[in-house]
């Protein structure tokens, strides 16, 4: 049994991932239905297509307060950050968050940059950046940050996020190395500890062939590249 940061098999994140929409809609049966999916699918598939059409890459006010509403639906919800961030102005915004893309790949900067804005920390800092850089960035999200060895609890510092973005980045690369389709982003693995964690919180059946328990994963079945008899030998290619 071992935690899926920990996890080296590519298929099994995959099938984590290709069940994130059906967490988010199991997530959103409470209080507010449909809330969360729809911020939700906004965010992952709307605002990175505005930022990236942009000659210079930024966000407007509209938009970073409509991003806090998502981050406080889907998380923790502290509604004194939602007015402090419809508090900034729409020039500020702009050009900080201008400012923030070009830094890049310089993360830390990016997020210093964003976190001069009011009600911006690195964790919303990281949300701007990962809508904009899924490949170089990922969100500061808590289950995704307590999902990893040695970080919870969660300080909501750059020097966290710092720890926390390197451990994503040296995951995605190993299973980019692993898994021929080599499309996995910080951004990604975010998605699925936030999707598993979710899971795991409200007893969801997000598996059938996984085993879920306290937020970790062991397969049911063997892997294929597990078994144990001599593997035929591949041409090169």
């Amino acid at each position: 049994m071992s935690s899926l940061f920990a996890c080296e098999q590519p298929a099994t994140w995959r099938k984590v991932y290709d069940k994130y929409w059906d967490v988010v809609e199991a997530k959103t049966k409470g209080k507010k239905p449909g809330k969360l999916l729809t911020l939700d699918k906004w965010y992952q598939d709307k605002l990175p297509s505005l930022i990236s059409s942009r000659p210079d890459k930024h966000v407007t006010l509209s938009e970073l307060v409509k991003l806090m509403e998502w981050k406080l639906t889907r998380g923790k919800f502290r509604p004194r950050l939602q007015q402090l961030v419809a508090s900034n102005s729409e020039e500020t915004v702009e050009k900080c968050s201008r400012k923030a893309f070009s830094l890049l790949p310089d993360v830390q900067a990016a997020i210093a940059e964003l976190s001069s804005l009011k009600g911006v920390g690195p964790a919303t800092a990281s949300a701007v950046l990962a809508a904009g850089a899924p490949e170089q960035t990922a969100f500061m999200s808590d289950e995704a940050v307590e999902s990893l060895p040695g970080l919870k609890p969660v300080q909501y510092t750059a020097k966290h996020y710092a720890l926390y973005l390197a451990k994503m980045v040296e995951r995605t690369e190993m299973l980019n190395r692993v898994d021929p389709q080599q499309d996995w982003t910080p951004h990604r693995l975010e998605l699925c500890l936030w999707a598993l964690t979710t899971a795991t919180q409200q007893q969801l059946p997000l598996l059938k062939d996984l085993d879920v328990k306290g937020g970790s994963v062991m397969e049911k079945h063997p892997d294929p590249d597990s078994d144990p008899r001599p593997a035929k030998k591949l041409k090169a290619r």
